[in-house]
């Protein structure tokens, strides 16, 4: 295994290197993912017991993060520290388990030490390792590999790319098992029940969207002027323009004057429809917290307007408010009991 010479004394750009290098060592898994990572996503998709995780040092520890997010994602798991495993732990350990065993060298003493139980107790062993030819690597039913060529460590001594390739692939594992078991948001949600993204997901847009004189509005055919004002005077960056039965026609925003000025648009005359964006990003006011901010991200906006199913205004929702604004989701649940 080779390691980088510091070229400069910059310590930013020793840290780009060290970034550059974990990126290189992530992206040169991708091609070498096959069907021995297929076999273990079906062997554990169908496992009845749990998946039980071991490594020592920094193995252990990326084996102890891999094990968190298998079981927040639906996937019962356990970490079994080697040395205590050889000193009775091993007693946690069923027949209905599938074993991940975590070794960059695949010659960890104290985890091929419990290579025999695990034969005898004829559990199903995925091997995480950089060494085709190690013990480990050969005594498992299902060797993954995650050699990297080089470490970021100066000396080529400290795990760095080799634990983050690990990591790695224990979430493409994590990530593959929820779409081959169907595991949804809502069940996300039942492992999260006390946390911040739980909330969120749980929560409809109902409870943190603005209503009625909250959410800034006025009718088409509004002076330009009067429609500035009203977006000022509500400073949420946005007035929405709503036609007969209070349909949505569109949105004003900061963003629409800026560049307006910058065409020296002349507002003298002006109606708001002439300014406005057409059919703006609309979302159901049943749908989730999640569905908001993903449809957010992937427009790059920050605001959604709520409509019902005939395309009537029924409010707004930024995402400040989901972020909880002024207490606002935690009062629209205790309103709701």
């Amino acid at each position: 295994m080779t390691y980088y010479e510091a070229t400069s004394d910059d310590p930013v750009e020793h840290a780009r290197e060290v970034l550059r290098i974990e990126a290189e060592s992530i992206t040169a898994l991708i091609d070498r993912l096959g069907d021995n990572f297929r076999k273990a996503v079906d062997i554990i998709s169908s496992c009845k017991g749990r998946v039980i995780v071991t490594g020592i040092g920094k193995s252990g520890l990326i084996g102890k993060k891999i094990v968190a997010t298998l079981t927040s994602t639906g996937t019962p798991s356990l970490f079994l520290h080697p040395v205590e495993g050889l000193h009775g732990d091993l007693g946690i350990v069923t027949r209905d388990d599938v074993i991940i065993a975590i070794s960059n060298s695949g010659e960890t003493q104290e985890i091929n030490a419990l290579i025999d139980n695990f034969r005898e107790m004829g559990l199903f062993l995925i091997a995480f390792t950089g060494n085709s030819s190690s013990t480990l690597a050969k005594a498992s039913h299902c060797f993954i590999d995650v050699g990297v060529s080089r470490e970021a460590c100066p000396f080529g001594l400290a795990p760095t790319s080799s634990s983050t390739a690990t990591l790695a692939v224990g979430d493409a594992l994590a990530v593959a098992l929820v779409r081959k078991k169907s595991f949804t948001e809502e069940d996300f949600y039942k492992f999260h029940p006390g946390g911040t993204l739980g909330l969120r997901l749980l929560t409809k847009v109902r409870n943190a969207m603005l209503v009625g004189s909250e959410t800034p509005r006025v009718p088409s055919g509004t002076p330009i002027t009067e429609a500035v004002r009203v977006l000022d005077e509500k400073n949420l960056g946005f007035v929405l323009v709503t036609g007969e039965d209070n349909r949505l026609l569109g949105i004003l925003t900061d963003g629409d004057l800026r560049r307006s000025i910058r065409q020296k648009t002349e507002f003298n005359g002006k109606k708001v429809d002439d300014l406005m964006t057409r059919s703006p990003r609309t979302i159901y006011a049943g749908a989730t917290l999640a569905e908001a901010i993903e449809k957010m991200q992937r427009h790059e906006i920050t605001t959604l307007v709520v409509v019902d199913n005939e395309g009537r205004l029924e409010g707004s929702v930024h995402l400040h408010d989901i972020l909880g604004r002024g207490g606002t989701i935690r009062m629209s649940l205790n309103r709701e009991g």
